[in-house]
This record gives C-alpha cells, structure tokens and sequence, in this order.
C-alpha cells in the first residue's frame, strides 16, 4: 500500500454491496431507491475587465462571449450522497475549492469528502489562481466559491428517483499529442538558458523541426447518463482528454458548449428541471485537438464541438440502465516534494526580478524567475487524490494535468470497468510529467507552480489512486498487459531467444516474453507510442513502440553464436540528408568500444556512401569496414519490417516480407568473444543513435527462413 498521510473511506462492506446489486438487478430492493439531480449555475464574471490566465503572459477580456457555469450532479443510493462538480475555469486552488465545499456541506449536508470538484480548462476563463505571468483576478475569486456551492445545492434540491447508465467510445480523430520530440539537431533552449528542449508543446503543423509525438493521446471519450425513472434525460457526464480548442476570452470553450450540443442530438425536452450536459476534462496535459503530422486545418470551434457530441450520441444510444447501483468513495492527501531551486538559480531568480517591482513579468525568463521563488518559498504540497465508484464504473480525480498515457495506465489496472479519470481535480498542482519525459524536457518539465512537482510524482500519484479504486471496488488492481497480437503469436510459434513487444508503459525494464533476456531502457526514450495500424481497426494502433530519442535499450543475450536473426519494426524520423548516418536501430557488440566491432543495422546517410543514403545498411565496425548497402529507400515516418540474418560470414537483411533479400553479401565476425550486448535504438559505441520507434524485436538463435519471415510479415 502506498505511504498515505491521510485516509478516509466511505464504503459498504463488500459483501453487502454484491447482495444490493444482486437485489437491484432482481428488481427487489426495496429499501433503496437510487436518486440524481443536476443543476448548472452561472460562474460569469459580474464586473469587467477580468484578467485572465492560461498562457504564459497575463491577458484582460472586457466581455463574455458565452456564459461560464458550474455544471453539478449529486447521485444517491439511499447509503451514500457524492456530488461531481466541473467548472469553466482553467484551474483553481485547492483553498479555494475548500471554501467552496465547506458552503455547500453547510447548505446540503454533503460530506465536504464525498464532493469532487474539477476545472474544464478552458484558456480564456477568468484567473482564479495565479500562474506562470498572470495573477489572480481578486473579485473573481471572490465570487467563485459562493456559485459552485449553489451549483451543488441546486442539483441537491433536484434529486429524485432515477436510472443510471455508462458507455466507453474511442475516438481517434478528435485529440492528438501536442508534445514533440526535436530532431536532435533542432533542440531548443529553456528559460534558463540551457539547450535542454528535445521535446516541446505545439511543434506546428509538418514541422521540418521535429521527429514526432513524444506518447500517447487517451482517446476514450466515456459517459455517464442519468435518467428519471419514466426516462426523461436529466444529465450526461462525459469525459475526453483534449487540453483546450482556443476562443476568445470570456468563454468556457469546447468543454463548455459541449453540453448544449449534445442536449440538441438527444432532442432534450423543456421541462421543470433542464438537463444538465457536462464535458469533464480528462488526461489531455500532453493532447490537443490539431494533428501536427497533418497540414494545418481550418479553425471552427463550433464545428469541432458538434463532431465529438455526434460521437458521444451514438454511444449515448448504446446505454442500458440500471435502477439501482451502490456508490462508494474514497479520498486521501498524498505530500510531494517541489523541485526547488538551488542557490546560484535562485540567485539568478532574484536578480532578474530585481527591478520589476509591482510588474508583471513581460518575457518567459522573468516569469520562470518568479516561479523559482514560488518554489523555494513552498518547497513541499499536499495533493487530494480521490476515486468514485458507480455500480462498476470508476472515476478518478487528480489535482494535476496529466499525460495520456497516465490516463491509460490507470485504465489499464484499474480494478473497474471502465473507468475514466478528472484532472485538474480538488486543486491544481501542475503538470505532471512520467519521468522518462523529464529527460526530454520542455514546457511541461519547466520547474514552476504549474509543473514543479518532484520527479517521481507521476507513479507515486498512478499508486496512490490504484489503492483508492481497490478500496472502493473491494478488489484487486489487475495487470496491465496488452495480449498478444495475431502477428506476436506468429513470432512466438517461430520459438524466439529474446522477444522485447517494447511496449511497456513505465519503467527502465523491456520485458522479454520469450524468455530471461530482461533488457534495460536508457533516459531518452519515450513510451507506449502507437505502432503500425492494423488496418481492420479505425485508427487503432495494433500494438505499442517505443521512441528512441537519444537512448538505447540493452540486453544480454548470452550464447547466441555466429549464426543468429533479428526481426523487427522500425520508424524511422529523420530526413535521409540530417547527419552522416541517418541512425542505427540495432547493434550487437561490447559497449564503449572505440572500434565499434559487432553488427550494426540501420539507415544509411551522408557519410562517405552517400549512395546510401535513406537505404538500409550493414555495417561490422571500424576495423572490419564492410559496408553493405540496400536498394530501397526508406520513406520517413513510415512502418516498415526488417530481418537481419547473419549465417557464419553470410549476411542477409530482408525488407517487408520480401522473400528476396534487400541485402546478400558477406562480412566477416568482428565482434569480440565476451562481454557483447544487443543493443536497441543505437550502436554499441553510441554513434548515430537511431531517431524513430521500433516494436516488436525478436531474436533467434537460428537463420530465420524467407519463408517465416514472409509469413510473419502477412499476420500484420
């Protein structure tokens, strides 16, 4: 169990909870009714101008575009009362949001711990929390408790009996990482003047700068519907990461116009109570709604919010509901550490700040100046953390803006399904970064308020709610392992020595699900990036890669011989004419030496053998110097399967199940007799580290045949 400073529980013992929903799916629990009410209350600023935050400078509105609310659903079982709230904000402080529960408790009699209460995000609301260079607007904040507490108490007014129902879609076309990887001949320089950026935010459409998404995008949208008993719709919480669209200030964005649209598709009826639509925000702190691999697209917010409500009304048509469902929630703190500043940075701090007196700071080095401040002056927080269970569906709520594949992490262990997680929930603490992103830097890394969290944050905060969902289902996480595809149980029959999917989630270990051949990730590689597509599947990625993005991955594959064979699938995301070599993907030799002995594969560039350029190359080590060179070239950012045979002095290399060879040629062993690793992603040496994902890496101790290497090639 995870080291918690704070812990309470509001559960029914488990087996109660079985026989009440054994009872309500019989139709005989008569002595609880299920009950829900929503209400939505308007947050808009009453006096103008509001400054607003959510960039890096502070920004005024003299107006309000549309209306901000405060959506709120309050559910009942007849044991347990919780309300869900989201907000037109971009984030509010976790005091702020206190004040706004203890007025509600006062007028409802909620449990201030049973009220979760989360931001929408939207960049063009007013500040209610300082960040970066902008403060907090004062009457703002002063205004905003009191109408979230109204918006509980109203949808407490409006409970009644009711139905409850859940649906899961994916949509793939509507949110895509917004983080990038620099080619590493681009990298960018941060607030503090090192050249630290490898990976930044909003890289621009086809940008010639960048080599790709640095991780996943989440792309469950979920929803959560109630309805009164005669079936009259009485709210829809949904939820879909994508971090903002952009409108002009005031305005509540996507997520705020979301709801009307969706009220529209279901063709809502007035009525004494209006439903309440609500669009929550999910892990979208690395996801946002453009696709920089594609051109630029026309911008129309309104449009944008009508395709995804069409997505969710057909999955909001596949809803069944139940009468009766148990609640059950559980909250707890959890204190973190700030990467604080050290003296000569805070010295540096202090005298960039020295004569700006009461102004704001106009560029990003004396906004970061500032924020070491904040840091140094608050060096520890606390963080509530909590999670909601409805019948089977579980909820998590998280005071942070969180990668997608944090989100897809506690999907994938959660003990419920589905289950879909809240950010920016019960406080805002920033971004937090897994921490092999760290390595890459960028934006979302920058020590400040909004992303200065310790480095191990992220699986600390992932462990913490996996032990709050345990809590409330009343049973265990499970594993997160992705089965094998029809293309992995073809390799698998093949009878590999070594087997790395690369597909792990976190961590510095690369499984081997062939045998022991544990391998160890190196800082500068990204995980769980989508893989080639299977076709029979919209969009969905038929298995997971690893980015390689100055790091290696390294295994000790002991015995193999000189008669050995590497499958696997690679991208490369480099320009054939970027360097010498293009990068070398796999390597087998000692580490470190100077002569680079062993077998390399990669891509070749304009080195010497410029013929060779964006064509797949063999290459034995300084000593040997034997270059063997294919025929085809290698289109970027593009999937692409290759087998590596060496039998005795024979090489072949075949290319997408390709019964002729590439490459046929022969090339001495050089490689030393002890010591020798597989590596991934680079040479043995670490020259011309390969820039790009590979999957799905098998080795044998054998000549693979054309045959199995065509065969295997057709599964995928």
């Amino acid at each position: 169990m995870t080291d918690l400073s704070i812990r309470t529980k509001y559960l029914l013992p488990l087996a109660c909870v079985l026989f009440l929903d054994a009872c309500a799916d019989e139709g005989t629990s008569a002595d609880y009714v299920f009950r829900a009410g929503a209400a939505a209350v308007d947050i808009t600023p009453l006096k103008f101008p509001v400054i607003v935050n959510g960039y890096f400078n502070e920004r005024q509105a003299e107006r309000a575009h549309d209306r901000l609310m405060s959506r709120a659903l309050v559910l009942d079982d007849g044991n347990t009362r919780l309300a869900i709230v989201v907000v037109d904000s971009l984030m509010m402080r976790r005091e702020l949001l206190d004040i706004a529960k203890q007025m509600a408790h006062e007028a409802t009699g909620i449990a201030t711990d049973r009220m979760l209460i989360s931001a929408t995000h939207t960049h063009s609301a007013p500040s209610a929390m300082g960040c970066l260079g902008s403060r907090v607007d004062p009457d703002y904040q002063q205004f905003l408790p009191g109408q979230i507490a109204k918006s509980i108490h109203q949808a407490a007014d409006n409970v009644a009996p009711a139905k409850v129902g859940w649906a899961v879609v994916q949509d793939y076309d509507h949110n895509h990482c917004r983080r990038w990887i620099y080619r590493p001949d681009r990298i960018a320089t941060d607030p503090f003047g090192d050249r630290s950026v490898r990976a930044h935010m909003l890289p621009g459409h086809q940008s010639q700068n960048h080599v790709g998404p640095s991780g996943p995008a989440d792309p469950d949208l979920s929803l959560l519907s109630v309805k009164s008993i005669d079936g009259r719709p009485l709210a829809v919480l949904a939820n879909y990461a994508m971090h903002f669209y952009g409108s002009s200030a005031v305005s509540g964005d996507f997520c705020g116009r979301f709801g009307d649209r969706l009220a529209e598709l279901i063709g809502v009826e007035s009525g004494d109570v209006p439903f309440v639509g609500i669009m929550s925000q999910g892990t979208s702190g690395d996801s946002m709604w453009m696709d920089f691999s594609k051109p630029t697209p026309s911008r129309d917010l309104d449009k944008y919010t009508l395709e995804v409500a069409r997505v969710a009304h057909e999955a909001y048509k596949t809803i069944k509901y139940q009468e009766w469902v148990s609640l059950a929630m559980a909250e707890t703190t959890l204190k973190l550490r700030r990467r604080v500043p050290g003296e000569e940075r805070l010295a540096w701090a202090r005298s960039m700040l020295a004569d700006l007196d009461d102004q704001t700071p106009p560029s990003r080095p004396e906004i970061y100046a500032g924020e070491q401040i904040h840091l140094h002056d608050e060096p520890e927080v606390e963080l509530k953390l909590q999670a909601v269970r409805i019948g089977e569906l579980g909820i998590t709520a998280i005071p942070n803006e969180v990668y997608g594949i944090t989100g897809l992490k506690l999907k994938a262990q959660s003990p419920l399904q589905p289950t879909f997680n809240m950010e920016l929930a019960n406080g805002a603490q920033g971004y937090i970064p897994p921490p092999e992103q760290h390595a890459l830097g960028g934006y979302t890394t920058w020590p400040a308020r909004t992303a200065g969290l310790e480095v191990e944050a992220e699986p600390r905060i992932v462990a913490t709610l996996l032990d709050l969902l345990e809590e409330v289902a009343g049973k265990p996480r499970r594993k997160a392992e992705r089965p094998p595809s029809d293309y992995a149980k073809a390799v698998l029959a093949s009878q590999p020595v070594a087997y790395w999917r690369l597909s792990e989630m976190s961590g510095s270990r690369a499984i081997d699900i062939a045998g022991k051949h544990e391998g160890a990730y190196e800082k500068g590689v990204a995980f769980y990036l989508p893989g080639f597509v299977d076709p029979n599947q919209h969009a969905a990625p038929a298995n997971r890669a690893a980015h390689f993005a100055g790091g290696r991955m390294k295994a000790a594959v002991v015995d193999l011989g000189e008669t050995y064979s590497v499958e696997l699938w690679f991208w490369n995301g480099l320009p054939e004419d970027a360097r010498l070599v293009t990068g070398y993907f796999f390597s087998r030799g000692a580490p470190g030496v100077e002569d680079a002995a062993g077998d390399h594969l990669g891509i070749g560039g304009t080195h010497l053998y410029s013929a060779h350029a964006g064509k797949l190359i063999f290459f034995n080590g300084n000593e040997k110097a034997v270059v063997l060179a294919g025929r085809t070239k290698i289109r970027p950012k593009s999937w692409n399967h290759v087998a590596f045979i060496r039998d005795g002095q024979k090489v072949a290399v075949h290319l997408n199940g390709s019964r002729t060879p590439e490459i046929a040629g022969e090339a001495e062993v050089s490689r030393p007799n002890t010591g020798e690793l597989v590596f991934l992603g680079g040479r043995n040496d670490g020259f011309a580290p390969f820039e790009g994902k590979l999957a799905e890496v098998a080795i044998y101790d054998r000549a693979v045949s054309p045959e199995e290497i065509a065969s295997h090639f057709e599964t995928s």
